[in-house]
């Protein structure tokens, strides 16, 4: 590879990149929802069950969903852009590497890290008195942020050129 290819490679975001972006986008927006309506769930007083249990469900489908779709679209659509600039389709490069799975496998360690953090706030939240759906919430809301956290980390890690 040339020198100008090594410059070109770094430039443009690799297919590792643009899955946690969109990843990253998706989970952003999902907090966003999930932030907001439960803040208005808990503003008008009332942290009932059945209110709580039709919000973690869209957000936990929402989150599963979405990504697998983002992901998809974007893999498509980007293909599609990119033989459209360089006039020439070049079959895409889905193979990671070593360095892949390492970037891969710290953004996976501080998620948990953050996760579990988050279930241990959670239990003592409910140790103190609160009510097990605010228990639950939390629980939701730190595996959201913990996803959110990964994805930066890989995003910074990719960037940064480790």
């Amino acid at each position: 590879m040339t020198y100008e290819e090594e410059i070109q490679e770094k430039e443009n975001m690799s297919y590792e990149e643009k899955n946690i972006t969109v990843s990253l986008v998706t989970q952003l927006l999902i907090a966003g929802y999930y932030v907001a309506s439960w803040w208005n769930i808990y503003q008008s007083g009332e942290l009932a069950p059945n209110r709580l249990f039709g919000l973690w469900a869209v957000v936990i489908a929402a989150s599963i969903f979405s990504t697998i779709i983002a992901s998809i679209l974007t893999n498509i659509v980007l293909t599609i852009l990119e033989a459209i600039q360089s006039k020439k389709y070049e079959e895409p490069r889905f193979a990671s590497d070593e360095r892949d799975e390492l970037i891969s496998l710290k953004g996976t360690r501080l998620a948990y890290l953050i996760f579990s953090i988050g279930v241990f706030i959670s239990i003592l939240v409910f140790a103190f008195g609160n009510p097990p759906v605010m228990m639950v919430s939390l629980i939701i809301f730190f595996g959201v942020l913990a996803q959110i956290a990964g994805d930066i980390l890989q995003i910074y890690l990719y960037r940064r050129g480790f």
